[in-house]
């Protein structure tokens, strides 16, 4: 797993990001979504490798990264602090500009990566993600019952946790150990049975539901744009269509290029269909300016 990576503990200020990073030339960063670890990139990262140099953390509170102590409005595990975690890691590496690639909730903290430090970030993907305002202002029957899991995993007075945590195995579906490769699935089932863990991923949700929103709200209301070519990965068995044409719905946020193709996967793009991930991505990267020179 992650041949020729190497692994780190990084003190970002706030937290400490567990990351794998390898590779040579212009630097992308990889986040993962939930309830995942940078693992599922594993086989994605090593393409990319051939002709960048890729990060790839565990998100604070998930895996084996560290979250702060919870704050009254779970501020603490805000996108807008998961972006500053991924800037301060980059600059750590050495690398003041890059590109950011996210899925799910790790696509949330690539756009606010890009909305927060235009001046960083070269080029974005999101890969099965839409801004959450978007999401919260179209709250009908079919959306609240397909994506129940957001509600439920940010009711903090009766925590999820206390749910999650009597039976992970039961609530928890994932690809087998010969699908998802040994290592993989054992580091993602470690993390899974971590009580801290759990708790951080519940953070994550509450967050989303009205810090994340807010900050938004505050970009939408100042004009502000993601400035970057930005490329969406739409996966073909999935329901991010849900709330009609999601590149529809991301035109108004991306001042710059937007492109967006599908990929023949389920939800977990990275797992299903590596190569041809790893190929958007690589492509829109060179069409960016943001590939090997």
């Amino acid at each position: 797993m992650f041949e020729g990576f190497a692994l780190e503990h990084v003190d970002v200020g706030e937290v400490v990001l567990r990351v794998r990073h390898g590779g040579s030339g212009p630097p992308v960063v990889l986040l993962h979504g939930h309830p995942r670890t940078h693992t599922t990139w594993s086989r994605v990262a090593p393409r990319l490798a051939e002709h960048h140099t890729v990060v790839c953390p565990d998100l604070r509170g998930y895996g084996r990264s560290t979250l702060p102590p919870t704050r009254p409005d779970h501020a603490q595990s805000s996108k807008r602090a998961m972006a500053a975690d991924v800037v301060a890691l980059m600059r750590h590496l050495g690398h003041e500009r890059f590109a950011v690639v996210g899925h799910d909730r790790g696509s949330i903290a690539a756009y606010r990566t890009a909305l927060d430090h235009p001046d960083a970030v070269t080029a974005l993907v999101v890969m099965d993600g839409l801004p959450v305002v978007e999401h919260l202002e179209r709250l009908n029957l079919d959306f609240v019952r397909a994506w129940w899991h957001w509600w439920f995993l940010a009711q903090a007075e009766k925590p999820a946790e206390r749910v999650i945590c009597a039976d992970p195995d039961a609530w928890y579906a994932t690809p087998d150990a010969d699908t998802l490769g040994a290592a993989e699935h054992a580091d993602l089932w470690a993390a899974l049975r971590d009580p801290a863990v759990v708790h951080g991923m519940c953070e994550d949700y509450r967050a989303g539901l009205d810090v994340d929103r807010g900050h938004d709200e505050a970009d939408r209301a100042a004009g502000r744009r993601i400035a970057c070519p930005t490329l969406l990965l739409a996966a073909e068995h999935d329901d991010i269509d849900i709330h009609g044409d999601p590149g529809e719905i991301w035109r108004p946020w991306v001042a710059g290029p937007l492109t967006v193709r599908t990929i023949d996967s389920g939800h977990h793009q990275a797992e299903d269909a590596p190569e041809a991930v790893a190929d958007a991505v690589l492509a829109h990267l060179s069409s960016a300016g943001s590939g090997p020179g």
